[in-house]
């Protein structure tokens, strides 16, 4: 397979799939067709057998043979646990690949990893770049190896994908040197939901799934004798002992009638109507890390009742959706049952529960592994589309040389809040917010007529990643709008915001031959718009969707666009700003810029960043694969750090941030 993207790459996702059954095998697969939809050059290497039976007792494939998820088509079954000749052949063959994805299971299989990992060349100059998926950082079952197992793994990739913080915070204790948290998305077996029939009874619980001790399953059987009404089915295949455990409590005389325990693998074909005659998906759990469990039984249509670990307090609206509780206890257990004992307040539940969004996690997932994967030089995009940006740990670049008598950007600057007087002293009117009268639209100068704006019209000093932070530097800005010849900019703040975007749009156009698509989410106090439409562009003008929109429910089509832009954004705040990195993910296409600006300020002052709160902001961008354009720790940073230190009152604004990524 062959594609016309320049920024596909060739990767091989290392992993198991079906036949082999699970939730594990499901992801796997369903990331190989994720990758490949995002257009990258995808072969699925599988296992042929991954396990002894000693390191699981139970069987390893799908029963009857039927997947519970699409098999990809370029899935080849060539490792086998037993055979050490299968890992080096399959490294060998994998030399060419750009990026290998290792989705780990268990820390017993690590030796295969790394010596197909070596095989390889992964980490070599000119080799593929290796990233792991890990679901378990450390096993639920431990044994004697497993930390040293996962050091060596850790060792061996340039980075490592994870899905809580709990796992990110394991992973990195054991020496993984780049690690990024981002949500499992879903890849649910079985089919759409079945109609759920009438039921005029008790509430019906359901526990569904492979049967081990850390779920918690005798817990919730303890609890459940303690109050009358509810029946449960534990549906799934039994671990170990467990089997026996829980029919010896099901046997409890206050339990008759009420149990029922359904041994042996759920096909995807029967999970529907497994769920459609329940009425609550219950998640007992003692320890967890991350599952699709929740978005199972949301999907379904079924509240869920689950403890307070791994992904499920981010997943579960209490008394909304379902109930949480603490783990192991036994107490909570037993309040929760009671409340779910009345069918009214299950069915209350049921209302509140909403389908979750199949699609959009998988663009912030798949760009994630984009980002890690990344070479090097593919990361500092610096080099080529924005020359003469800040580069490299001490923020060296080229300095200005055609300023004029402008003040020097490493010179000694004012407190922006005051330089502008008092009316935008505060960071609401840093920020654009209307409350605040900011200018208006930008003037209609220019109107009508074409602007020739090139890449070579633009100094250095206008980067793609900035801090503006004196008022000489705005107005700098629009002198150098107004030697453009671009329509006139009433407010200096604005125009130093825009003009920055404006050089990565003509950047990306000189580039690339073309002229660029951008959606603004600017607003009329920007005139970002206006300086597009003056040079040529047609910018379509959108509001950013509500935080809850699903993002195959908005306007623009996924990969849609060249340019993303939120410049002097109103009400910004870190819902907002992780709302629009989610959004730049759905409609960027592969090397599209996303820019926004923030309002630079102490903690005191509502909506404002301090230094930590931009590398914040920089890390979620990285999780979503958005790297940013421009050198943060050579010289944004100390520059909002001295910035702020000189500022006599905490009670203002002293700047404005403007970020541009680039979608991996």
């Amino acid at each position: 397979m062959t594609t016309g993207n320049p920024a596909a790459l060739r990767v091989a996702v290392v992993g198991p799939s079906h036949p082999a059954k699970g939730g594990v095998a499901a992801h796997t697969t369903t990331l190989a067709h994720e990758l490949a939809d995002a257009g990258h050059d995808v072969v699925l290497v599988s296992w042929a057998s991954m396990f002894p039976k000693v390191l699981y007792p139970g069987e390893q494939t799908v029963p009857g043979g039927e997947p519970d998820v699409e098999p990809y088509p370029r899935t080849v079954p060539v490792l086998h646990w037993s055979r050490p000749e299968s890992w080096v052949r399959t490294g060998w063959r994998l030399r060419d690949v750009d990026v290998i994805v290792v989705v780990h299971v268990i820390p017993q299989v690590v030796p295969a990893h790394l010596a197909m990992l070596r095989a390889a060349g992964a980490g070599r100059p000119g080799g593929p770049r290796a990233v792991a998926v890990v679901h378990n950082v450390l096993p639920h079952e431990s044994r004697p190896g497993d930390k040293a197992f996962m050091r060596l793994l850790f060792g061996a990739v340039e980075g490592v994908v994870v899905h809580t913080e709990d796992e990110a915070k394991a992973a990195i204790e054991l020496g993984a040197a780049r690690v990024a948290v981002t949500p499992l998305p879903p890849h649910l077996p079985g089919g759409p939901p079945e109609a759920r029939m009438p039921h005029d009874g008790p509430t019906r619980l359901l526990a569904l799934g492979l049967v081990r001790p850390y779920k918690g399953i005798d817990l919730l059987l303890r609890a459940l004798a303690r109050v009358p009404g509810p029946t449960l089915t534990v549906a799934g295949e039994m671990w170990g002992d467990a089997s026996t455990e829980l029919h010896a409590l099901a046997a409890d005389p206050r339990l008759a009638g009420r149990v029922r325990l359904l041994e042996g693998y759920v096909p995807g074909d029967r999970i529907a109507s497994v769920l459609a005659s329940h009425d609550v998906f219950c998640l007992a759990y003692r320890h967890a890390t991350a599952s699709q469990n929740v978005l199972l039984a949301h999907e379904h249509g079924l509240p869920v009742l689950a403890t307070r670990v791994g992904s499920f307090p981010g997943q579960v609206r209490d008394d909304v959706d379902g109930l949480l509780v603490p783990p192991s206890n036994e107490d909570a257990l037993v309040a929760a049952l009671t409340r779910l004992a009345d069918p009214a307040y299950a069915a209350q539940l049921a209302d509140g529960v909403r389908p979750p969004d199949l699609h959009g996690p998988w663009a912030t997932y798949v760009g994630t592994i984009e980002a890690l994967g990344a070479a090097p030089a593919a990361v500092d995009i610096d080099v080529d589309p924005y020359p003469g940006s800040a580069g490299g740990a001490s923020g060296a670049g080229p300095e200005p040389t055609d300023r004029g008598s402008g003040p020097s950007r490493r010179g000694p600057r004012a407190r922006l809040a005051g330089g502008l007087g008092g009316a935008r002293a505060a960071v609401g009117a840093v920020a654009g917010r209307a409350s605040r009268g900011l200018a208006g639209p930008a003037g209609s100068g220019g109107r009508g007529r074409h602007v020739e704006v090139h890449r070579a019209d633009f100094p250095v000093w206008v980067r793609p990643s900035d801090l503006l932070s004196t008022e000489d530097e705005a107005q700098e800005t629009t002198r150098l709008a107004r030697d453009l010849g671009l329509p006139r900019a009433r407010d200096p703040i604005a125009a130093w915001a825009a003009l920055g975007a404006l050089a990565a749009v003509v950047r990306l156009r000189t580039r690339e031959g073309a002229d660029a698509e951008v959606i603004d989410c600017s607003g009329n106090d920007s005139p970002f718009g206006a300086w597009l439409r003056a040079t040529g562009h047609t910018p379509v003008e959108w509001t950013l969707p509500a935080a809850d929109a699903p993002l195959d429910s908005v306007e623009l089509d996924s990969g849609s666009c060249d340019v993303l832009t939120m410049l002097h954004p109103t009400d910004c705040d870190s819902d907002d700003i992780d709302q629009l990195l989610t959004q730049a993910t759905w409609v960027l296409r592969r090397g599209g810029l996303l820019c926004f600006t923030l309002a630079a300020g102490s903690a005191a002052v509502p909506g404002a960043v301090a230094p930590a709160d931009v590398r914040s902001v920089l890390a979620r961008a990285d999780a979503r694969g958005l790297v940013l354009a421009g050198d943060l720790d050579g010289d944004i940073t100390e520059r909002l750090r001295g910035a702020s230190l000189r500022g006599e009152s905490l009670d203002a604004a002293y700047g404005i941030v403007r970020l541009t990524f680039r979608r991996r």
